[in-house]
């Protein structure tokens, strides 16, 4: 049994259990003084610290968060954290100008990661999966989704899957597996797209499907990727097969994506940055989650944020991800995307916290077993070093995890 006491901030994120939209995303259920009791990796207890430490028995370990902030582990919802290789050089490039779209034109950009990670070994791609792990434990984070999509043959996919798996199996970082087999047509498909698409519902999802390699299907819908028309029959099909879907929706253009996300009712619509207010009404209409990435726009120097505002006003239930990836965004850093959503989308504090935590752990079909501090959650918890929540988004470029516990356990600690 372990107690945390003396938390100067204790954020539960209490309340419904469900998606907190509008009004419900700035009320963090804070308690000043808290404590919390944690016991088989779940929450037991949560009060003031004398109601804590009245029912502590002799072999308890207590924790002084010295006057800390206490909150959820962080839930990243979605992220490309298994990959081969580096695109520092197309960073440059584009600092001296290039365009993310001009570098993809000539070979660079996603298929430049693809074949890197094609040519890395299984075993290669888990390790470093594992150096990446502990970048997100270091960030607060607890649980992420996870893209496959660096690899797009049957064979190297299913790879990508399996890499995910035992880096669920072997470090302390939760996964929730995507299959992305729709990232990018790959060359040798590029002058008979039709048929890449074909091994995509015919081979591929059934396989992922049979082995129980993925929860979720995702495709970039991109008139230059996949049409939506595309885009429909591979998640159709994905749906047919058990798969639960995701969409990269109206990152680069107004493609049309988050309607047919909400035609489809799949869980989430990712990027969003040219969603319209058609779009927001049709992700209402079908209780479709917005997950944003701002740290895509400020990575690509765009200045093109996602309709944040006008989607909470709409009553939508907002997620922030850092869409951690070699390319567009390689951050794990939640508190980074936090600041981002409040300076460049006007998001309060309070609501970048509940897009970070509970309404995170709903886009991944977990919010009732993770995501807020209430007894029978899971003992995510991350103690960070201030006083303030709102500091978590106001200081930004540092580590405020002091310590961090997965499922009850430490995973991190400064010191």
């Amino acid at each position: 049994m372990l107690a945390i006491v003396n938390c100067n901030q204790l954020v539960t994120l209490a309340g419904p259990a469900r998606p907190r939209v509008a009004t419900e995303m700035g009320e963090l259920a804070i308690r000043t003084d808290g404590a919390l009791l944690l016991n088989d990796g779940l929450v037991v207890g949560v009060g003031s610290r004398a109601e804590i430490e009245a029912v502590l028995g002799p072999d308890a370990e207590v924790i002084d968060a010295g006057g800390r902030v206490v909150l959820p582990g962080f839930v990243d919802a979605h992220t490309h954290p298994v990959f081969a290789g580096s695109r520092a050089n197309e960073f440059e490039e584009r600092a001296a100008g290039a365009t993310y779209q001009e570098i993809a034109a000539r070979g660079g950009g996603i298929q430049a990661t693809v074949r890197a990670t094609r040519d890395a070994a299984l075993d290669q791609l888990v390790e470093l999966g594992k150096r990446y792990a502990t970048w997100f434990l270091r960030c607060g984070t607890t649980t992420i989704e996870a893209k496959s999509g660096y690899g797009l043959t049957l064979e190297d996919e299913l790879k990508l899957l399996k890499a995910i798996q035992r880096l669920n199996d072997e470090t302390a970082l939760r996964y929730v597996p995507t299959f992305l087999g729709a990232h990018d047509v790959p060359p040798e498909f590029r002058a008979r797209r039709d048929q890449y698409v074909a091994l995509i519902i015919d081979e591929m999802i059934p396989r992922v499907a049979r082995e129980k390699l993925a929860r979720y299907c995702d495709v970039f819908c991109e008139e230059k990727v996949f049409t939506t028309g595309e885009a429909w029959k591979i998640l159709s099909a994905a749906r047919c097969h058990g798969l639960h879907l995701r969409i990269h929706a109206d990152q680069l253009s107004h493609s049309g994506g988050a309607q047919l996300a909400a035609e489809l009712g799949a869980i989430t619509a990712d990027h969003l940055e040219h969603c319209d207010s058609v779009g927001i009404a049709a992700l209402k209409e079908s209780a479709v989650q917005p997950i944003l990435l701002p740290g895509s726009v400020y990575t690509l120097g765009s200045d093109r944020y996602p309709p944040a505002r006008e989607m909470i006003d709409n009553g939508l239930a907002v997620v922030l991800a850092t869409d951690f990836n070699p390319g567009s965004s390689p951050t794990p850093s939640m508190p980074m995307i936090l600041s981002l959503a409040c300076t460049h989308m006007k998001m309060s504090p309070a609501e970048a916290l509940t897009a970070a935590t509970i309404n995170a752990a709903y886009s991944v079909e977990c919010g009732d077993q993770f995501g807020t501090l209430e007894e029978g959650k899971i003992a995510d918890v991350l103690i960070a070093d201030c006083s303030d929540y709102r500091d978590l988004s106001y200081f930004f470029g540092i580590e405020h995890a002091w310590r961090v516990y997965a499922a009850g356990r430490l995973v991190y600690s400064r010191n």
